[in-house]
């Protein structure tokens, strides 16, 4: 039993309908952090493994459902636990964490990541890598966030402000799922509008509303 297929069958555990109200906790927290998401975004499905990839490390979720895991399934809860959550960038079979410094070679990818990977040349990413010894594994787990290529050059300077404020790389990384939510969701905004220094601040989830008049047409 690997990782990625005992991800599936906590997901499937959380869809019952008993589980509805413990899950929709965790996805509260999920946007809180990260910024809310609805089915008719058009990265609704996205969004939505994200949070999962999010319940399953960060949140726990696999103990809620422990006792309908198997043997198998259950070993996999505590490097869950543990998983690496990262700012990556693909460099041909190695992840390169640009925030933390790691890099990692990953041999378990899904399908739909592994569709994404080998388009996303220049791109950033949001992901996290889960590691174990026995079995020997290390693979990403579904639900990563994919920032624009443009978005790279912004990115750079709001890592080096999150470091000079000490923030921790949940607070970094969620802050940068923000913005590229408010670049998704407004439009006609610029991507440096949305990838900026003063919306590390989780207060600052949207944009003024004067740099959404002025979106497309530059500073005034």
């Amino acid at each position: 039993m690997g990782v990625l297929e005992a991800v599936a069958r906590m997901v499937q555990l959380g869809g019952a309908p008993g589980r509805a109200a413990a899950v929709a906790t965790l996805r509260a927290a999920f946007e809180a952090r990260t910024g809310a998401f609805v089915p008719d975004d058009a990265w609704f499905e996205e969004r939505s493994r994200a949070f999962w990839s999010d319940a399953v490390t960060t949140g726990r979720f696999g103990r809620q459902v422990e006792g309908e895991l198997d043997e198998g399934e259950r070993r996999w809860l505590v490097p869950l636990e543990r998983a690496h959550r990262g700012l990556f960038r693909a460099e041909a079979e190695v992840l390169v964490d640009v925030w933390s410094g790691a890099e990692l070679v990953v041999a378990f990818v899904d399908e739909s990541s592994r569709a994404e990977l080998d388009a996303s040349a220049g791109q950033l990413f949001d992901a996290r890598v889960v590691a174990s010894q026995d079995p020997f594994e290390v693979a990403m787990l579904p639900g990563a966030v994919f920032h624009p290529r443009d978005a790279t050059p912004c990115i750079t300077p709001v890592l080096a402000a999150a470091r000079e404020k000490h923030l921790g790389t949940g607070d970094t990384l969620d802050a940068l799922l923000r913005m590229n939510r408010a670049l998704r969701s407004l439009s006609r905004v610029k991507v440096a509008y949305a990838y900026r220094v003063d919306a590390l601040s989780p207060h600052a989830a949207t944009l003024p509303h004067s740099a959404v008049r002025r979106a497309g047409k530059g500073p005034t």
